[in-house]
């Protein structure tokens, strides 16, 4: 222990999660978990009274080999160097990663194949919506394209997922069915997988479509707010009928006839209505959904819609409300369908790490009605910049210097923040919407975001501490 240098405790590289039962570090570089020991306790206690530490220091604190041996301590702090939260060099924000972006190895399109839509949602954020009648519907040399590029773009991938989005994605079923044959005829020749997504108003369906949906493996998502009284407020017809009547017999319909995958539902929350216990517990236990996922709308281009800070409050504290009921049916080996927390518990026990904030751009394209390439399907019909044509391909250039932006963390919150590898920034959409400018982290979130995955990191604990077969039977198989 003698030779041991002077070392700076990093603080912007672990963060501690503590339960009754255990006490848990955050390596927050990789988004891996490490519980801790007595003695990595003891050593990680004295390090954060003091923030930098020489050898002299660590002889005289655990001199008398109550809290550990030399051998245990020497071990203990070889351990955080190596996850370099002990380091010779003074601690530094993290800058993101710095390299040149020019492949794209995309394995999801994303098919805008109507901007028609039977509905006309208070909150929609699709800025080249339209209603039926002046909907502009996808070519299918278009779509044909549009798979070719993925094929092509992604060909070290061993299947590739075609998204079928809109508008009303149903509106346009003609192209739906060639498209599918077609990738399908292609993948096959390619020996390669090809997987289906919609998600989908569902008031379009009938059996012949359900049927031919199932037969293809659609994974397949409703757009559905809730009870009866929150649905029909927001999800209204053209007319202005609401829609909750038709869409919970259409669903009811698909749930007993589907049998390709889980359906789940996804639900926009909006201002006035922040009651997510109830809604999920209509939709799943009442309705039957699999899964149900929530996104607060907060930028949406009608303000009035928007939840404000105080709401967003309710929201987040309904939602540790449901993650608590998920974490004791977890804890009996049972999964509530709660997607935000499953999603959360998927992150946390694969360690995944996130650069960027989502696949958009790198492994996701959208095609809109022309073509062109958006960064994702909520930029399609908007002002934002595209990224070449499927005629032409990706412009990778200017794709390429728009994801080095996206990496860049340097001068922003995001450089210091403890869940910057579980979050990186937020969505894309989110800080146009709200910021006018993708590449601002939604700053308006942050807060609350933080305390979420704290939340989330303490549910994680003391699963794995009570029942790890959860993670196993629930979370290893999510997607097969």
């Amino acid at each position: 222990m003698n030779h041991f240098p002077a070392l700076y405790l990093n603080t912007y590289n672990f963060h501690e999660v503590k339960t009754p039962d255990r006490s848990t570090l955050f390596h927050i570089p990789t988004s891996a978990m490490f519980r801790l020991d007595r003695i990595g306790r003891a050593v990680l206690d004295y390090l954060k009274e003091k923030n930098v530490v020489s050898a002299h220091d660590i002889e005289n604190e655990f001199h008398d080999g109550s809290r550990g041996t030399p051998e245990e301590i020497s071990a203990v702090l070889s351990d955080f160097q190596d996850l370099a939260i002990l380091s010779p060099d003074e601690p530094k924000p993290d800058a993101g990663m710095k390299f040149l972006i020019r492949d794209f190895p995309i394995n999801t399109i994303v098919l805008n194949v109507n901007t028609g839509c039977n509905l006309s949602c208070t909150y929609c954020y699709k800025e080249d919506l339209a209603v039926p009648s002046k909907g502009e519907k996808m070519q299918f040399e278009t779509a044909k394209k549009s798979i070719d590029l993925v094929l092509a773009e992604g060909a070290q991938n061993e299947r590739i997922n075609v998204v079928f989005f809109g508008g009303e994605p149903l509106t346009n079923m003609r192209l739906i069915k060639q498209a599918v044959q077609y990738a399908e005829e292609r993948c096959a020749e390619l020996g390669k997988r090809v997987d289906f997504t919609m998600t989908t108003n569902a008031t379009l369906l009938t059996e012949e479509i359900v049927d031919y949906l199932d037969e293809h493996h659609f994974g397949i998502s409703i757009s559905m707010d809730g009870p009866e009284a929150v649905h029909d407020r927001r999800r209204k017809t053209v007319g202005g009928t609401g829609t909750y009547t038709t869409v919970a017999k259409k669903a009811r319909m698909l749930l007993e006839r589907y049998r390709s995958r889980a359906v789940g539902a996804r639900v926009t929350l909006t201002a006035g209505y922040t009651d997510v216990v109830a809604i999920h517990h209509h939709l799943k236990n009442e309705l039957g959904f699999a899964e149900v996922g929530f996104a607060p709308a907060t930028s949406g281009p009608i303000s009035t819609f928007n939840l404000d800070a105080t709401e967003l409050r309710a929201v987040f504290d309904n939602m540790r409300t449901l993650g608590l009921e998920y974490r004791d049916a977890a804890l009996e080996g049972k999964n509530t369908g709660f997607s935000n927390m499953h999603q959360m518990m998927s992150d946390l026990y694969e360690g995944r790490r996130k650069a960027l904030p989502c696949g958009a751009g790198i492994g996701l394209l959208a095609v809109d009605k022309k073509g062109d390439l958006n960064l994702c399907h909520r930029f399609t019909g908007s002002e934002m910049p595209t990224f070449g044509n499927v005629q032409q391909g990706i412009d990778k250039a200017a794709l390429g210097t728009f994801l080095e932006g996206a990496l860049d963390r340097s001068g922003k919150g995001c450089s210091t923040c403890r869940i910057r590898n579980l979050c990186a920034g937020g969505c894309y959409h989110e800080s146009y919407a709200h910021f006018s400018d993708p590449l601002s982290p939604t700053y308006h979130y942050c807060d609350l975001m933080r305390e979420w995955v704290d939340f989330g990191m303490e549910i994680y604990n003391e699963i794995i501490g009570k029942n790890p077969r959860f993670f196993g039977d629930h979370i290893a198989t999510r997607s097969h």
